[in-house]
């Protein structure tokens, strides 16, 4: 009996398990059906837009506006004349350089002799105050040497009066007295003497160093007088010229600006060789040989604004600009 009844359980659960499994594939068959279902649905079209038809535009004419044309004209003359200052300036700071190196080398014909001149002037200057210091030490010994000779005479007067004394004395204390006085003179004339002889050797010693100074001097003025001969010859020579160029510079400074004029001033004061305004030689500055680059080449044959070197300071010029003004 207990064999029969597990038998039958078991049939029971198999067949419980059959029937759960065939409704899980009922399910899966319906979910894919909906799927296809949908999948095969068609879009509805989208309506089709109707095109508007376009405006047709007419071309627009073409108007000469006078006011443009007379701004634009106005503006080219300004630019022309800008330029055409910026040239003149520029061409007036080149001449004027040229001028200046111009009166360098005329001052440079002179050489070294305005220098040794006032060398010589210095030295014979110098000379003279030590000459006059000897000369008054010179003279300070000379009067001490006679101040104390006439002591020495005074000395001996007094000495005199008392050997005349002591003959007529009353008694050997009178005398005595007499010749203790007498004593003491000789003493302060020995003294004397011997002071007199010390300031002569000194006398003697700064009249020696006088003499050799009044010697140099001498030499020095001779050379002095022919040095100052040579440089006037020179300066007689070169005077005409330098007064006619000195003319042109003053011409040339009235072009420029004084803000522009100082600063060349002192550009030419800090260079060495004074040159303010250079050439643009082999693509480099003309002053400090640094190399310029091609845009700023440009913009130094444009004209359109004053172009300086970055290393050294100088105004860079184009020299081809100012052949049509000179």
């Amino acid at each position: 009996m207990a064999k029969a009844k597990k038998d039958t359980s078991t049939k029971k659960e198999t067949t419980a398990k059959k029937t759960a499994a065939k409704k899980k594939t009922t399910k899966t068959a319906a979910v894919s059906k909906k799927a296809t279902t949908k999948k095969a649905t068609p879009k509805k079209a989208a309506p089709l837009k109707t095109a508007k038809p376009k405006k047709v535009t007419e071309a627009p004419v073409e108007t000469v506006d006078n006011n443009n044309i007379i701004t634009t004209t106005k503006a080219v003359i300004k630019n022309d004349i800008e330029d055409n200052t910026m040239l003149k300036k520029l061409n007036a700071l080149y001449q004027l350089q040229q001028i200046d190196t111009q009166i360098n080398k005329l001052r440079s014909q002179r050489g070294m002799l305005p220098v040794e001149v006032k060398d010589l002037e210095d030295t014979v200057a110098g000379l003279e105050i030590r000459l006059g210091k000897f000369t008054e030490d010179v003279n300070n010994q000379e009067n001490l040497i006679s101040g104390k000779t006439i002591q020495i005479k005074e000395a001996l007067d007094v000495i005199k009066k008392y050997e005349s004394q002591k003959e007529n004395v009353k008694n050997n204390r009178e005398f005595e007295s007499l010749q203790n006085q007498i004593e003491n003179l000789e003493l302060d004339i020995r003294l004397l003497e011997k002071e007199i002889k010390h300031l002569k050797d000194k006398k003697l010693l700064k009249e020696a160093a006088r003499d050799k100074i009044e010697h140099e001097l001498g030499l020095y003025k001779k050379e002095l007088s022919v040095k100052v001969e040579e440089l006037d010859q020179i300066i007689a020579e070169t005077t005409k010229e330098e007064e006619a160029l000195s003319k042109d510079v003053a011409k040339y400074e009235d072009l420029i600006d004084n803000r522009l004029l100082t600063a060349y001033k002192r550009i030419r004061d800090n260079a060495k060789n004074g040159l303010a305004v250079v050439t643009v030689e082999r693509n480099a500055c003309g002053g400090c040989f640094n190399k310029i680059p091609p845009q700023r080449q440009l913009d130094i044959k444009t004209l359109k604004k004053i172009i300086v070197c970055e290393y050294c300071g100088r105004i860079l010029v184009d020299p081809e600009n100012f052949e049509k003004i000179n």
